[in-house]
């Protein structure tokens, strides 16, 4: 397996309705690394990495909507290698 990370970037109401703590539950489960935060613009930027099947699952997931009380608009993506990989998932 080889570890791929993204970045992306979630428009919508997706700030103050649990949106990173349901993305780290998920990206957990999927045995992703990385991080969920919020944006003063109101999105919530999204680095995760792992293996690209798991990736391409995320991805899938932020595009659905993400949990129930959020509104995703669009998710914009593109491939990134970070300095240091993450060793666990986390919300800042």
């Amino acid at each position: 397996m080889t570890q791929q990370c993204i970045k992306a970037w979630v428009h919508g109401r997706v700030q103050g309705v649990g949106f990173r703590y349901s993305t780290q539950a998920q990206a957990q489960q999927l045995g992703l690394t990385g991080y969920a935060r919020n944006l003063d613009d109101g999105s919530v930027e999204v680095l995760a990495c792992g293996d690209s099947a798991q990736l391409e699952q995320l991805l899938t997931w932020l595009k659905a909507g993400g949990p129930r009380s959020a509104r995703v608009d669009r998710v914009l993506t593109e491939p990134h290698q970070p300095a240091e990989t993450p060793q666990r998932f986390t919300t800042g």
